[in-house]
């Protein structure tokens, strides 16, 4: 496959590469510290347009494609964890919308996403249902002119700030997966409870809640696709979502990677730079490859869900993509720690924020773990 990018996504990456040196690398430090959600940024990603760059112009997105928001997210996350995982949520909750969603949906919801007049959120996880959908216990009964939810959700991401929230319930628990159904709440609706903010490892300036649904009524049009429909729409999301967490991954580890470069030609032991010992440079090297080889595994998979949007391996690559980003960041961020020595330890330098910001990639929208599982299925199928 040929991953040359076009003039026009190597002017939308030169784009947000400035404004991540510029505008999210100085204050990532602070956003950390201070576990607050960075509007700023947020505003600043939504007037260039980045929050639906990948949504078709007609719903108020740039129309660019999936590779393009993978390049985004990458150059963020280079600088700011916490700041792209904005962009990894707002594309996590539009994916249904653009899946399912009906041409009214779309105008109304998709819109307001696309063009970042909202936060969205996507609320899945429950507390006796991570990796296993099929266990929550979250329920929508059907009334006059809609439907009642009651249950609850937690480690949702931007529940406190988001405008728009789909979620995930049992609509007929009775047919198992195929009685699965997603709904669009808005963050005024009756009966919705947004829990305190929790505090996490990393990307500490995402804002991660719990949330509870007490006989919150959701009117029918806001069911997004046909009833019963809603796991098999998360599971294509999950399709076209995972790799924006390789691409957030792939831009950690390489944000970290370049402070360990800088650090190695500036520091001085036994009266040589460490980039001149070789152990060193073998180092340097492997963390190198590491990502080269993720960055080549995200953009394929942009690619592919750019021009074959309906290839039957897209799960496939998916699933690897995110998985092996995931590890890399890992470890060149646990590497580029010890490289620094005790300095990376310190929060003076921002390769332990890196570090803890890299290590939730390996965990949500499914572990790697899971995504092993993912792929021997498709391997075996």
């Amino acid at each position: 496959m040929d991953f040359r990018l076009s003039e026009e996504l190597v002017m939308i990456q030169d784009s947000i590469r400035r404004i991540a040196r510029e505008q999210f690398a100085p204050r990532a430090a602070e956003i950390d510290s201070s576990e607050r959600f960075p509007w700023e940024n947020f505003e600043i990603l939504r007037d260039n347009g980045f929050l639906g760059i990948n949504v078709a112009e007609e719903y108020g997105g740039g129309g660019v494609g999936q590779l393009a928001l993978l390049l985004v997210l990458e150059e963020t996350a280079r600088a700011c964890g916490s700041t792209s995982v904005i962009l990894t949520t707002q594309g996590l909750a539009s994916e249904p919308l653009m899946l399912a969603g009906s041409e009214e949906q779309k105008k109304k919801w998709l819109f307001r996403l696309a063009t970042g007049e909202c936060p969205g959120s996507m609320a899945i996880t429950e507390p006796n249902a991570g990796s296993d959908v099929a266990g929550m216990t979250t329920t929508a009964k059907k009334t006059e002119g809609g439907w009642v939810l009651n249950g609850s959700k937690i480690f949702i991401t931007q529940a406190g700030v988001a405008g728009i929230m789909l979620v995930i319930c049992y609509t007929d628990k009775s047919k198992g997966n195929k009685g699965m159904s997603i709904f669009v709440v808005e963050k005024d609706a009756k009966g919705l409870i947004i829990g305190k903010p929790e505090h996490k490892l990393g990307i500490r300036g995402s804002d991660t809640r719990q949330v509870f649904f007490d006989d919150c009524f959701v009117p029918d049009d806001q069911m997004i696709g046909p009833e019963g429909s809603g796991f098999k729409t998360l599971m294509t999301t999950f399709n076209f979502s995972r790799p924006n967490i390789a691409a957030q991954a792939l831009g950690i580890a390489q944000g970290a990677f370049d402070v360990a470069v800088a650090y190695t030609k500036e520091r001085v032991q036994f009266g040589k730079t460490l980039s001149s010992f070789q152990g060193m440079q073998w180092m340097l090297a492997e963390m190198a490859l590491g990502i080269e080889t993720a960055r080549t595994m995200v953009y394929r998979s942009g690619a592919m869900i750019d021009n074959e949007p309906k290839n039957p391996d897209i799960p496939k690559i998916a699933s690897m993509a995110k998985w092996y980003a995931s590890d890399v960041a890992m470890k060149v961020t646990t590497d580029a720690v010890q490289i620094l020595g005790g300095y990376g330890y310190m929060r003076e330098y921002p390769v332990e924020r890196m570090m803890r910001d890299a290590k939730i990639t390996q965990i949500y929208e499914g572990t790697n773990q899971i995504q092993r599982i993912i792929i021997a299925n498709q391997l075996l199928r």
